[in-house]
């Protein structure tokens, strides 16, 4: 890959995941596509994608650990629940018909977006809910689930642990997305990236691009969440979900 591509694959990226922290998830959307595109196949891809994703969560890690957006109980259900979730979906992704799976989940995304369409409050007042044992088991059993989405499928699935940070635990979008991007950006991707690359392959020579476009874009994009709010992060949500539903069910 020449000097050209490089630059080309970084701008990709940088774009994605600048649009990914800001609307909490949604890189997938672009780079992946992109990375089957310029001759990855699908599993190369993911398995790409995967590693230059951890970048998108340490650069959002790095904006938002000056704000104390993160809560310890909810960094460990996410851990305990969702990183064994993503290798379960990683383990078995190579092995499913990806077409029937992207059908699906652009039904599923794209009712994600409407639904926050249809409910102007959503996520815009933080209210605390089922932070007692039986809600947070419950909440973690769906992030378990939500794991083995992440860890099998890549366009979009951080926006459903975004939309059940806000409905099951009432987090406004901005703590919301706080948790997907350092979380699920993070400790997510890498777990699935770790399992996708040893049961596959990995094309390190379009890291070096990826990987800086992902750590610029996740530290802008979180920036601007932050300093634009719940009002804007929702309709930016409510985009991205809707994009993502499009290109899924069109192939």
């Amino acid at each position: 890959m020449n000097i050209i591509d490089q630059i080309v694959l970084f701008f990709v990226s940088l774009i994605a995941n600048t649009f990914s922290a800001f609307s909490g998830g949604g890189a997938g959307l672009i780079q992946f596509p992109v990375l089957i595109f310029l001759g990855l196949t699908f599993g190369v891809a993911l398995a790409t994608h995967k590693v230059a994703s951890v970048a998108l969560g340490i650069g959002a890690a790095l904006r938002y650990i000056s704000t104390d957006s993160l809560e310890r109980q909810f960094v460990i259900i996410m851990l305990l629940f969702g990183l064994p979730g993503v290798v379960l979906g990683a383990s078995l992704i190579l092995m499913v018909p990806d077409r029937i799976a992207e059908i699906a989940l652009g039904f599923l995304t794209g009712s994600l977006g409407f639904y926050s369409f249809f409910k102007p409050e959503l996520g815009q007042r933080y209210s605390a809910s089922h932070r007692d044992s039986s809600g947070l088991l419950k909440g973690g059993v769906v992030l378990f689930l939500l794991g083995i989405l992440n860890g099998s499928l890549t366009s979009g699935t951080g926006l459903f642990v975004t939309l059940w940070m806000v409905l099951w635990f009432g987090l406004d979008y901005q703590r919301a997305v706080a948790y997907t991007l350092t979380m699920v950006g993070l400790f997510w991707n890498g777990s699935g990236a770790i399992t996708l690359g040893i049961l596959g392959n990995i094309h390190w020579q379009w890291l070096p691009a990826l990987l800086a476009g992902s750590l610029l874009g996740g530290y802008l994009g979180s920036h601007m969440a932050i300093n634009l709010g719940n009002r804007w992060i929702k309709h930016a949500f409510e985009i991205i979900t809707v994009l993502i539903s499009i290109k899924l069910l069109i192939g």
